[in-house]
């Protein structure tokens, strides 16, 4: 039998988060083609995601976000990781795990190199941070086979920074299953307000508050997430009398449950690329109201799937909100709209084919096993 290729996704952490909501998607989507390991820090639901669909889970014990002294130990582990799984591709998502695996994989000898932009964290981290980022992606833009960005805001961004080659920079857009998510509730009771994300920056959940307290009328609103930021944002709940108001659930396996007995959907991000949680809410048939950030633009069509505000910006939300609070009419509209856009233009299978396309590609020009039909 021809053996299959060979491939190894990384990211940084094995935390609830787009990045690894993507790499649990090719995951389930590659281990009959592949041979699959997958990495990263934690114990999260990837570690499971990958488990359960069959590849192989590696948990990295130096990989970490911040920016350190430690990451010289994480680039030796993954070269050592690399030199024994030899795999032919490394597709490397997140920026700390886009940095170091392509250094690793440069001197582990691994042939093919794909790095997805997440969002460039150049752009999301100010400071020193964020200048040691931008040098860092400009520093490994060599090693990189390809870039794979998943709007093309980022794929401009990237350009014009010069953290990536544009020759060698690709669009793909993130997929769902559409047709797998429960339809949210007729538009009808107290209409129910939801944001899902991580509680740290870019999300901005203190814009969010800050613009449930501005909306007049009678609602609801819900919190799906943890991190960092919940402190911070159980503090300025009680702050603006919104305790009877606002529900901080923390994370939550069920979100596809929660989406589908809510009514409206927002993001208030101040920094975002392609975010799997508007796809989710559209997916569910939940009109959008989302921050101008990123590749929302490129998700949410303002006036026709959903509403867009400027980021930062709690009397603009809350003024969204509002409209949507009161227009049970609108929120179908817009809601039907977004779920049929997700379906046309968001789908899974598409976004499997451009992957496999463009493994099979380079691995065929270098004489490699092609993946198993």
């Amino acid at each position: 039998m021809t053996p299959r290729p060979r491939i190894l996704l990384l990211v940084t952490l094995a935390e609830t988060g787009g990045a690894q909501t993507y790499v649990g998607a090719l995951t389930s989507m590659l281990v009959d083609r592949f041979d699959v390991t997958v990495a990263a820090h934690g114990t999260g639901p990837l570690a499971e995601r990958a488990s359960a669909a069959g590849a192989r889970w590696v948990e990295l014990r130096h990989i970490r976000r911040p920016v350190s002294p430690r990451d010289v130990l994480g680039l030796l582990e993954l070269v050592r990781l690399m030199r024994c799984a030899r795999p032919h591709i490394v597709h490397a998502s997140s920026s700390k795990a886009g940095v170091l695996g392509r250094v690793a994989a440069g001197l582990a000898g691994v042939p093919i190199r794909f790095f997805t932009v997440h969002g460039w964290a150049h752009t999301a981290h100010d400071g020193v941070e964020g200048r040691l980022y931008r040098l860092a992606e400009r520093a490994v833009r060599p090693l990189t086979t390809t870039t794979i960005c998943v709007a093309e805001s980022q794929r401009t961004a990237g350009v014009e920074a010069r953290t990536c080659d544009p020759q060698r920079t690709v669009v793909i857009h993130t997929g769902i299953d559409a047709a797998s998510r429960p339809q949210a509730r007729p538009a009808d009771g107290v209409p129910l307000i939801v944001s899902v994300g991580r509680l740290q920056p870019p999300k901005d959940v203190l814009t969010f508050l800050q613009a449930l307290a501005l909306v007049s009328g009678t609602y609801k609103a819900r919190i799906v997430g943890g991190g960092p930021d919940l402190q911070a944002a159980e503090e300025e709940r009680r702050r603006l009398d919104l305790t009877e108001l606002v529900e901080l659930v923390g994370e939550r396996d069920d979100v596809a449950g929660i989406l589908a007995s809510s009514h409206i959907f927002a993001l208030s991000s101040r920094s975002e690329a392609l975010p799997i949680s508007v796809l989710e809410a559209m997916a569910a048939g939940l009109p959008v109201v989302a921050s101008r950030v990123g590749g929302v633009p490129e998700l949410v069509l303002d006036g026709e799937t959903g509403l867009i505000v400027p980021a930062g910006d709690p009397r603009a939300l809350a003024a969204a909100l509002q409209r949507l609070v009161h227009d049970p009419g609108l929120r179908a509209r817009l809601g039907t709209a977004g779920r049929t856009r997700v379906e046309k233009v968001f789908r899974l299978d598409s976004f499997l084919e451009a992957h496999l396309d463009l493994y099979s590609r380079e691995l065929a020009a270098r004489g490699f096993p092609r993946p198993v039909p």
